[in-house]
């Protein structure tokens, strides 16, 4: 339940809450009980608490109550700030009373009693119901497919006989045409239709012969009727077409990958003690096909550790250190921090290099005082200090409140001051005050203390208008111990600067260079300003603003329009720059990824210059690009152009690009992808939040689309959450690509369920992300190994199990139709009908599981140093609807030669006693036994990475067939169950036989030597990159091994010879080149030999004849990975 706070065990009613379930947000927050009721602790008092609530109805807004509560003849006004949402936590408070607002189980108002550490939900143990803000949030949750999946079940009915939705007389399959009356009737339908007809043609003219010794049951009085039933009954014979048990095996598959992604060490954050987790089972092999990114910028390329790095203060910008030279230093030559010896309040984790702004505190520069004074005033933070045996010395800090500190330690050591704040900003803002002799130490709600410079001052707080999206800025309105009244001001640059006086303009002229050139360096900037209020104007405006809060209507724009009010002609104190470092190895991780053919674009919430040095910085942008193009524009029209002349200008940059198309056709929309999909150069694209409003218009989203497609890397700043997921829809609507969101914070949760994948960073703004995510880990450099390793070896190893899972299928069941023409259509089995239960249940269902969860093609290193074997993922080349229909061609050809071979061999075979082995049961157990070992050659051609469990796994199964096979014509069985086991000894007899084996082995040969030369073609004349990438390291590994033999018996020869000078042209000219200085993997790779070279020539004259020349295969394979 929802609950309004009426007292509490803290003075003045203060509640202390963490709302990680909520927003993601582990730091703690403040609610207060209203004035009236805060003294209702007593519990005869509170029985007598008759007071009315009216508010709003249940919605979903968890930052945003409106509601009035009448008692005794008076109404008070009710806003967030007294409530208990259905999912915080108290700490720091004994217990507390509230009365329960929404809760949807509850026919009337209920007091409520909670104690610290607790849900206030949970005492009474009341189902959230429906009402509550946080079941309001829920929703329906979305249930994310795979392509893979959508595939097969569009296979799969296609397979059991039902119409795929909107196609018409003939589908493209992979650029083969599918016959309509394929798709209408499916393929099981289709083999029962046929079986039926041939059994209603063969007992109108055949079987009415042999009415004496088959006559037709009771009941059946045509041919017609009896090829109907037959039609059932081939359906239930060969159902096992259809892969019933694949969806189980899928999952097992996806469950060990899942397990592989927990467990792997190498995305584990030794420092957070995170490890990489795969919060979903279904979306694995979804990793290996990701062609898109969006990703954070705060907290997800950077480490949200915010560190005060720069201020401008009265037009003098602190922070850089210079040299001896007057020059700029660099990190590596910064001299020692400043010493904050003389604050015994100081943290001691806080560094700053500029001593001059320490000397302008020490000096009493009036314009830095009242700097530091507005940090230390204007915020939310809650203090705390530690001290042992304290009630407050329980409590650990959160990651979120790490901030403005060197260290990563978030303890202090006992009586210690510790700030808890809402954001990392806000903290480090006020531990720089702190640090610089400007203490915040306490707060009540009506009063701050602050220690300025050793001297302990508390203001009045009169007022806090508090920060929000649309406001961009806080406020608070204090009044000093002199009765002076000031208002102090922090927020983004673009709004503060239109609030100013006008005096402030060559001050604010000053300060917008400072504050660029801060953007410029990534550090992320906010304006400071004050403005003193007249005793009377502030009393008015007091109570204009408590008749606005106490309105039933409208209350919040009321008071929108009266903060706008208040916050007007402000006078410029200055600004800050705050460092958020980019987290470890995110550009190396990004290159990576853009080598993969992947496209990451980044939305976040900062300023252009920001984001865009941020891009810079992590090698999005680079130097080398053509252009960069940057969308500012405010209305529609702008928009509109400024994409057009980005396309204008691609396309001009690549002038053969399009060629057939008129200059109007490159422009328009239908011709737009064709064009910009094959643009020559490097280019990217910067848009702001309110110009990406216009392009997300349903008239210009695909022109702005289209436009960002054809860019290597895309930025879209001052974004807001919504848009974030509205460009993500954009992407998955039209580019029918995989997408994936990444992000860390309570803003990215809209971006990271509306991709097909969505990943969350256990970062500092809570686990808000997490909760949504589908995987999560602690590092962006971690989505490298998540992408290009688990995904790449999900998605092969689920498309290896698919293709041969739908063949050993096809193959098994194609033979029953292939029999019904020799045996009157009469719906008999070839099989027994204990093989038939046990073929997919026992004999083949453990090796293809082992392939689908340990199979490789490359190690993982190779899959990390060759990014360009993540393509045929992007691509769907390893499963589609061709490989699919290829499968089903294999399984009907094995079944053709595994019925007909034994048939025809059959026809004439004798026993070695003379006798004829063509007898029905003989027969079934020869296909049956050709059936297990053809399969399971099959598989282990289709193995790439062999383990103990897949050596295991298809003997073992080869071990339990044939244990199986004996046991069941065994005579202990045959005592224990004669009309069950009736054959005796049927497959000692069969197997005993040499004709038998031999027609084994020639059937098993016959359907896999065509896929062995195949396979074997394929990799002469048109290998992939896998088995390029395989056999170079393969040739590499001998060479290698050459190479150390040959140093091994160099050392043999005399100790005098290997100072001798050599009577053959020596290596000096090489030296002196640099040719023989070792090369990298990839450069080795394209390395190729120069004819020029006289060593080289001696060497293809000496080895020409066993092929160690430049056209050699490892010289090939080279050529081919530089491709």
């Amino acid at each position: 339940a929802d609950l309004l706070l009426l007292c509490s065990s803290e003075p003045h009613g203060l509640c202390y809450i963490e709302t990680a379930e909520l927003d993601g947000e582990t730091n703690m927050k403040v609610r207060q009980a209203i004035p009236v009721t805060s003294e209702l602790g007593d519990t005869s008092k509170l029985a007598q608490f008759d007071g009315e609530v009216i508010c709003e109805p249940p919605n979903n807004k968890l930052d945003k109550f409106s509601g009035m509560l009448y008692w005794k003849e008076n109404k008070y006004p009710l806003s967030n700030q007294n409530m208990l949402l259905r999912g915080c936590v108290l700490r720091n408070t004994e217990w507390c009373f509230g009365l329960v607002i929404f809760a949807g189980g509850l026919g009337r108002l209920s007091l409520w009693f909670c104690v610290e550490g607790r849900d206030p939900t949970d005492i009474l143990s009341l189902s959230p119901g429906p009402d509550t803000k946080l079941m309001q949030n829920s929703g329906r949750t979305k249930f994310k497919r795979t392509s893979i999946d959508r595939l097969m079940n569009t296979l799969v009915l296609w397979v059991c006989g039902r119409q795929i939705p909107g196609n018409g007389a003939c589908a493209s399959v992979g650029g083969t045409d599918v016959p309509s009356f394929l798709q209408i009737f499916g393929f099981l339908v289709c083999m029962g239709v046929i079986l039926a007809i041939g059994n209603a043609i063969w007992e109108h003219e055949v079987g009415v012969c042999f009415q004496i010794y088959l006559p037709w049951d009771e009941g059946v009085h045509s041919a017609f009727f009896s090829g109907f039933l037959s039609f059932w009954s081939y359906i239930i014979i060969l159902n096992t077409v259809v892969p019933i048990s694949l969806y189980v095996s899928v999952e097992v598959i996806r469950l060990g990958h899942s397990y592989f992604i927990n467990w792997d060490k190498k995305m584990y954050c030794a420092k957070r003690r995170t490890p990489a987790e795969a919060r979903t089972t279904t979306l694995n092999e979804e990793l290996g096909q990701v062609e898109y990114i969006f990703s954070d910028k705060t907290g997800t390329l950077t480490q949200n550790i915010m560190v005060f790095s720069k201020c401008s203060v009265n037009g003098h910008s602190y922070g850089d250190v210079q040299d001896v030279l007057g020059r700029k230093a660099e990190l590596g030559e910064r001299p020692e921090p400043v010493d904050f010896s003389f604050n015994p309040l100081a943290d001691p984790r806080f560094q700053f290099w500029d001593p001059s702004l320490l000397e302008a505190v020490k000096l009493g520069d009036p314009q830095v005082h009242e700097f530091f004074r507005l940090l230390s005033l204007c915020h939310t933070v809650m203090s705390e200090e530690k001290s042992e045996g304290g009630h407050g010395g329980q409590d650990v800090a959160p990651r979120g409140s790490r901030c403005g500190a060197g260290s990563d330690n978030p303890m202090l050591s006992p009586g210690e001051l510790f700030y808890k704040a809402q954001s990392p900003d806000e903290g480090a803002l006020v531990t720089a005050a702190r640090n610089f002799g400007f203490v915040f130490r306490s707060r009540t709600p009506k009063t701050i203390t602050v220690h300025e410079l050793g001297q302990a001052i508390t203001y009045q707080l009169l007022a806090i208008l508090d920060f929000n999206n649309i406001r961009k800025r806080m406020s608070v309105i204090v009044r000093s111990p002199e009765g002076k009244i000031r208002l102090y001001c922090k927020g983004a640059d673009t709004i503060l600067l239109e609030r100013l006086h006008p005096v402030n303009q060559d001050l604010s002229n000053i300060t917008t260079d400072h504050l660029n050139e801060y953007a410029g360096e990534g550090l992320r900037t906010l304006v400071l300003a004050y403005k003193d209020l007249e005793e009377s104007y502030y009393e008015d405006w007091s109570v204009r603003l408590h008749r606005a809060g106490s309105a039933a209507e409208a209350r919040e724009d009321r008071m929108a329009r009266l903060y706008d009010e208040v916050e007007h002609d402000m006078m410029l104190l200055g600004a800050t720059a705050i460092e958020d470092k980019l987290q470890q190895g995110v550009p190396e991780t990004i290159a990576i990824l853009t080598l993969a053919n992947i496209k990451i674009w980044v939305l976040t919430g900062d300023k252009q210059e920001t984001a865009v040095n941020i891009g810079y910085s992590c090698k999005m942008l680079t130097d080398d690009m053509t252009e960069v193009f940057v969308v500012t524009g405010h209305t529609v029209l702008e928009v509109r152009e400024e994409l057009r002349k980005a396309r204008e200008k691609m396309m001009d940059g690549s002038r053969s690009v399009g060629n057939g198309f008129s200059y109007q056709e490159k422009l328009s929309s239908s011709k737009l992808t064709s064009v910009l999909e094959a643009i020559a150069g490097e280019y990217a694209l910067v848009i702001n939040g309110h110009s990406l409003a216009h392009a997300l218009e349903a008239d210009m989203e695909v022109e702005f689309l289209e436009t960002a497609c054809a860019c290597k890397a895309v930025i879209c700043c001052r974004v807001t959450p919504l848009q974030k997921a509205q460009v993500v829809e954009l992407v998955k609507k039209y580019k029918k690509a995989v997408t994936l969101a990444i992000g860390d914070g309570a803003n990215d949760v809209s971006m990271i369920k509306t991709a097909h994948i969505g990943v969350g960073i256990s970062g500092q703004e809570g686990i808000q992300a997490v909760l949504a995510s589908d995987y999560s880990f602690s590092q962006f450099k971690f989505l490298q190994r998540l992408l290009l390793v688990h995904g790449r070896w999900s998605y092969l190893r689920m498309c290896k199990f698919l293709c041969y899972f739908f063949y050993k299928n096809f193959a098994f069941t194609m033979v029953h139709f292939w029999f019904g023409f020799f045996c009157g259509f009469s719906a008999q089995t070839v099989y027994d009908q204990y093989f038939i239960t046990l073929y997919n249940i026992v004999y083949t269902s453990l090796p293809v599981l082992a392939m689908g969860v340990f199979d490789q093609d490359v190690p993982e290193q190779r899959s990390m140093e060759y990014p360009k074997l993540y393509e045929p993922g992007q691509l769907n080349l390893l499963f589609n609807k061709r490989e699919f229909f290829i499968c089903i061609a294999q399984g009907i050809y094995t079944s053709v030669l595994m019925f007909f071979i034994p048939y025809g061999v059959f026809a004439d075979a004798t026993r070695d006693d003379g006798a004829q082995l063509a007898d029905y049961q003989s027969f079934a157990v020869t296909v049956a036994t050709s059936l297990v070992i053809v399969v399971s050659v099959q598989i282990g051609l289709d193995t790439g990475f062999w383990t103990a469990i897949n050596h295991f796994f298809i003997w073992g199964s080869l071990a339990v067939y044939f244990a199986i096979l004996f046991a069941m014509h065994s005579d202990g069985l045959f005592q224990m169950f004669p009309n069950q086991f009736r054959f005796v000894g049927n497959a000692q007899n069969t197997l005993a036989q040499p004709t038998v084996w031999l027609t084994i082995a020639l059937t098993t040969v016959v359907c896999i030597m065509p896929v062995v030369a195949f396979r074997f073609l394929k990799l002469d004349l048109k290998p992939e990159l896998s088995d390029t990438v395989r056999y170079t390291q393969l040739v590499r590994k001998k060479q290698k091994t050459q190479h150390r033999c040959m140093r091994r018996v160099g050392r043999v020869g005399s100790r005098r010879s290997g100072y001798a000078f050599s009577h053959q042209e020596g290596f000096g000219e090489l030296i002196m080149s640099g040719k023989n200085m070792r090369l990298s993997s990839l450069a080795l790779s394209s390395f190729t030999a120069r004819p020029s070279a006289g060593w080289i020539e001696t060497l293809r004259k000496k080895k020409g004849s066993d092929g160690s020349t430049a056209g050699s295969p490892s010289a090939a394979a080279d050529r081919m990975l530089k491709v």
